[in-house]
C-alpha cells in the first residue's frame, strides 16, 4: 500500500522519482529490524523528545517523502511540541513547493514555512540550502525525517541539535545527526509523541535523559542488534 501511494504521489508531482529508491533502501533495513521499534530506537526517540521539550526554537522539517508518508503525525508532532513546520526539498521547483504546502494544508497544517525562503544553510550549493530565518535558520533543535546527509552535516555545523529519522543506521545522516533514530517514520513519530506526553513538565527526567544519552553508543547497539538478528536467522538455517 505504501509503495503504491508513493508511486501515485510521484505521478502527481509531490514526490521525486529518486524518493522511491530512498524508500526502498529504508524498507530493507526495516525488514532486518523485524518491522518493529527496537530498544535502541526507543532510547533515541525518548532522547529526541527530551531535546524537543528543552528547545527554544524547535522545527519539524518536511521533505517530499515525509510529507506524503505521514502528514497527520508530522502535523501532530509539531502541534504537540509545539514547533514550526517547514518544507525543504532537494528537487525544488515553485510548482512542487506549492503542491507540497497545499497537500500539508489539506491534511490540517497551518502556517507552513518554506514558500518564501529568505536565508541559506551555509556549506550547501543546492536548493536544500534555501530556508527561512524564522524556521530552519534560527532553529536550535530540528527534526529531519528521511534526510540528506550533507544537509544534516551542515545543520550540525551550524550548532543545531539534529534529530534524524533514518532506518539505515549506517547512512551519512545517521552518522552525522545528534540523535539518530533508526525506525520507520510513523512508528518513530508516534513514539516521540508518547515520550513528549510522558515527560512534559518533568525537568529532572528531561535533563537525565539528555545527559545519559550517547548517540554513538546507541547507534552501535542498533547495528549489533541487526547483526545478531541476521546471525540468528543463519543459525536457524543451519539446524
Amino acid at each position: 500500500m505504501v509503495r503504491e501511494h508513493l508511486a501515485e504521489m510521484v505521478e502527481k508531482g509531490l514526490v521525486n522519482p529518486t524518493g522511491l529508491i530512498s524508500h526502498g533502501r529504508g524498507e530493507a533495513f526495516d525488514y532486518l529490524m523485524g518491522e518493529r521499534s527496537l530498544e535502541p530506537s526507543l532510547v533515541a526517540e525518548k532522547a529526541a523528545a527530551a531535546y524537543l521539550l528543552r528547545a527554544k526554537h524547535p522545527v519539524v522539517c518536511v521533505n517530499g517523502n515525509a510529507a506524503v508518508l505521514d502528514p497527520k503525525n508530522l502535523i501532530a508532532l509539531a502541534e504537540n511540541i509545539p514547533a514550526k513546520l517547514e518544507i525543504n526539498i532537494f528537487h525544488r521547483t515553485e510548482e512542487r513547493m506549492e503542491l507540497l504546502i497545499s497537500y500539508m494544508e489539506s491534511e490540517g497544517a497551518k502556517n507552513i514555512l518554506g514558500r518564501n525562503p529568505d536565508s541559506r544553510i551555509a556549506g550547501l550549493n543546492h536548493d536544500r540550502a534555501l530556508c527561512t530565518k524564522e524556521g530552519i535558520y534560527d532553529s536550535d533543535v530540528i527534526i529531519v525525517p528521511i534526510e540528506d546527509g550533507d544537509r544534516a552535516e551542515a545543520l550540525v555545523s551550524m550548532g543545531k541539535i539534529v534529530i534524524s529519522i533514518d532506518l539505515n543506521p549506517l547512512s551519512r545522516t545517521s552518522k552525522t545527526a545528534s540523535v539518530s533514530i533508526s525506525d520507520e517514520m510513523t512508528r518513530a513519530l508516534e513514539n516521540i509523541m508518547r515520550f513528549l506526553k510522558e515527560m512534559k513538565g518533568n525537568e529532572k527526567e528531561i535533563s537525565d535523559v539528555i545527559s545519559n544519552f550517547s548517540n554513538n553508543d546507541n547507534r552501535k547497539i542498533m547495528i549489533e542488534r541487526i547483526c545478531n538478528s541476521l546471525m540468528s536467522e543463519f543459525e536457524k538455517g543451519e539446524n
